[in-house]
């Protein structure tokens, strides 16, 4: 068996294989509420034979949204809303599914990305006032912070407290905090963003408190049966920045608080940023913290093929693939590497048919009451 396709344990979330679909914004929620896009959207994701589903980047906090589009599960109504699609992902798939919590802090009140993605100002109609550790915009002209004070902390704590609480009443089997990307959690953690001169800025172990803050409680609000990690940049590309040392003793603190997973990305934070990017670039990072720690490590990042999948398993450099632009240019992207490796893959008894000739016996039993 290949190793892509051979089971693996995040936690208590048992996989069937070693692919997962990273969490992808489509910035097509109404006041942070799902649509019949998100139906459509992870209903076709949910059909692809990869083992976990990660949600897109929900806000826990209205202020929280990256743009007026963006998901949220701050209220009752932003849950019920989607009730209904993770049924309809039940009733038709074995797949795990997971949300990652958001708060986009600096980089919040955007435009959607298809109509220039700018920050959005306070004073328009569509915008609002950003919050941050310190008061630095992300980029020049951009809309100043305000520095968050122990009200705003606390807003914020019980905002991903609440979201978490109503993400494990939706029945879903993971939370993925986001601390990725230049958004809130990451802001606290890189010393361009965070210029704090009380307990939560300066040092390294002070400005990992409050991202290790909201594990904590997140990680107490739900029940040991839900898995809970987190999803972070491992250097910000920028001299001065957040880097590989600091993620590593980033990833050891939430190795000894139980998390159960690390998704290991980069960039984001700072717009002087140097990507230097190819196939599988972020890979060496998520390599580095997995042996530093043993935490179960999620990586991602340009990995497009299933032999560059497999071999990155084999090589030990991560425990899951994930992917994200790859699977929405094709959406059965795992079909393809069960045949291409050989192996069998989940497909819904309605798709067996369209298996072609050479590869009949591709698709697996369906499994749909293991959860």
């Amino acid at each position: 068996m290949s190793m892509l396709f051979s089971p693996f344990a995040l936690g208590p979330m048992q996989l069937s294989n070693r692919i997962a679909i990273a969490p992808m914004c489509q910035y097509s929620a109404i006041e942070g509420i799902a649509t019949d896009w998100h139906m459509i959207h992870l209903g076709n994701l949910a059909l692809s034979g990869a083992a976990l589903l990660i949600i897109e980047a929900t806000a826990v906090v209205p202020e929280g949204r990256i743009s007026p589009a963006d998901l949220g599960l701050w209220s009752d109504a932003h849950a019920q809303a989607l009730e209904p699609i993770v049924a309809a992902i039940r009733r038709y798939s074995p797949i795990k599914i997971a949300i990652q919590l958001a708060h986009a802090g600096r980089k919040a009140s955007s435009e959607v990305p298809w109509l220039g993605g700018a920050n959005i100002p306070p004073t328009e109609e569509r915008g609002w006032q950003t919050v941050a550790p310190s008061p630095i915009p992300h980029a020049e002209g951009e809309t100043v912070p305000l520095a968050l004070d122990e009200a705003g902390l606390e807003r914020v704590r019980e905002g991903f407290v609440s979201a978490a609480r109503r993400a494990h009443a939706l029945g879903l089997d993971g939370i993925e905090l986001h601390a990725a990307h230049g958004y809130l959690l990451h802001e606290f953690l890189s010393p361009l963003s965070n210029r704090r001169e009380d307990a939560y800025g300066g040092s390294l172990e002070n400005r990992m408190r409050f991202p290790l803050e909201i594990y904590d409680a997140v990680r107490a609000a739900v029940p040991p049966g839900m898995a809970v990690g987190m999803r972070i940049s491992a250097t910000d590309w920028v001299e001065g920045g957040w880097d590989l040392e600091q993620s590593a003793v980033l990833a050891q603190a939430l190795k000894k608080r139980g998390c159960d997973f690390i998704h290991v990305s980069t960039g984001g934070l700072h717009p002087s940023q140097q990507i230097p990017l190819g196939p599988g670039y972020q890979i060496e990072f998520a390599e580095r913290i997995r042996h530093e720690t043993g935490l179960p490590t999620i990586g991602v990042g340009l990995i497009t093929e299933a032999t560059q999948a497999e071999n990155i398993l084999q090589q030990g450099q991560a425990d899951v693939i994930a992917l994200a632009r790859a699977m929405l240019y094709d959406p059965r992207w795992p079909w393809h590497a069960a045949a291409e490796l050989g192996e069998q893959v989940f497909a819904p008894p309605q798709y067996w048919r369209s298996q072609p000739r050479e590869h009949k016996h591709l698709f697996g039993e369906t499994h749909l009451g293991q959860r």
